[in-house]
């Protein structure tokens, strides 16, 4: 069986200088690359500001979820690296 792959793209520069997407949806699954707090110019959101910085994040992830026809509510894992 094979799945179409989507590539979810938030617009951010950089997705396409280092060649990244946002999201990957394969079938019933979506993938979200690792997010930072940046604003569609590329320019980091809340400087000093975690609260600000984790909201950014939320943010992104939120829209690249709707992008692939789904939502905060379909997620069951997260991770993250300190």
């Amino acid at each position: 069986m094979t799945h179409k792959r989507q590539l979810i793209s938030n617009g951010n520069p950089m997705e396409e200088i280092v060649g990244f997407s946002r999201a990957v949806r394969v079938g019933p699954f979506i993938s979200v690359g690792g997010t930072a707090p940046v604003d569609s110019d590329g320019k980091t959101v809340g400087v000093g500001d975690v609260f600000k910085q984790t909201t950014q994040c939320f943010e992104i992830i939120k829209s690249a979820l709707e992008e692939a026809g789904s939502g905060l509510h379909d997620i069951v894992r997260t991770r993250g690296n300190l």
